[in-house]
């Protein structure tokens, strides 16, 4: 049996001073979902995303990424396996070139020469940016910058996708080209959003957390139809929102 690409098994994590962020989170995502966590400020959704990659370490519980446990041992493989896209682009893209951005991530994990050349081609084609390989990242309008941010990762070739907040700042025509991309993508994919029109784009599931606890778990349009479960968790849809047809799964 092909294991989940996340399970946490009742996952607690307290900072320093005994604030408990995760309280017991149990939850299971198989390979190649596309699943939204949803939750107000505060709810835990960012220390989750942080346990998924080992930058946080699980006061107690446990994390499996494909089946091999988040721990010290693994590191290196589970930052392989799990790319994170944070919600600042600049908090990812610090070289000369977009082109030296890409090949980042990769080099630190060993790769060299013609398949380093490739991953960064392969990645700057997959979110339209390779005419911009040889252009300073800090010349590039707000959209562009978040789509090389995403091809820093792509290009590692992660069995996981984080995004935290993808969407925020972002134009309605840059916020369509970032989802022209994300749907065409073929790995398994976490949205970390409080945008639930476009989480309605990009999953078909929803999980809401608060407070550390998992809360619901249901297919997207039932959460989001539910008025009532949104209000009692601070969410929100923008009035007159309609849910849109499910994103189609991606080919292959």
């Amino acid at each position: 049996m092909t294991s989940p690409a996340i399970e946490t098994d009742a996952l607690v994590f307290e900072y320093p001073d005994g604030r408990r962020a995760l309280d017991g989170v149990d939850l299971e995502i198989a390979a190649g979902e596309r699943v939204a966590i949803l939750g107000p400020n505060g709810a835990g959704k960012t220390t989750l995303i942080l346990q998924l990659n080992g930058v946080l370490t699980a006061s107690s519980g446990s994390v499996q990424i494909g089946g091999l446990p988040v721990d010290r041992e693994n590191l290196r493989e589970i930052r392989r396996r799990v790319g994170v896209v944070f919600q600042d682009p600049d908090d990812q893209l610090f070289m000369p070139t977009v082109a030296e951005d890409v090949a980042f991530g990769p080099v630190n994990f060993g790769v060299r020469g013609d398949d380093l050349e490739r991953r960064v081609t392969e990645a700057l084609e997959q979110v339209d940016m390779a005419e911009h390989a040889e252009r300073s990242a800090g010349h590039l309008s707000g959209g562009q910058r978040r789509r090389v941010a995403l091809a820093t990762v792509l290009a590692c070739r992660p069995d996981v996708l984080v995004l935290d907040e993808p969407s925020s700042n972002l134009d309605p025509v840059a916020r369509r080209e970032l989802t022209d991309v994300l749907v065409g993508l073929d790995t398994t994919l976490l949205l970390v959003t409080h945008d639930l029109p476009y989480a309605a784009q990009l999953c078909r599931r929803a999980v809401i957390l608060d407070e550390g606890r998992v809360v619901a778990d249901d297919r997207i349009e039932r959460i989001l139809s539910d008025r009532d479960l949104l209000a009692a968790h601070r969410l929100e849809l923008p009035w007159g929102f309609s849910l849109p047809a499910p994103a189609p799964a991606p080919e292959g």
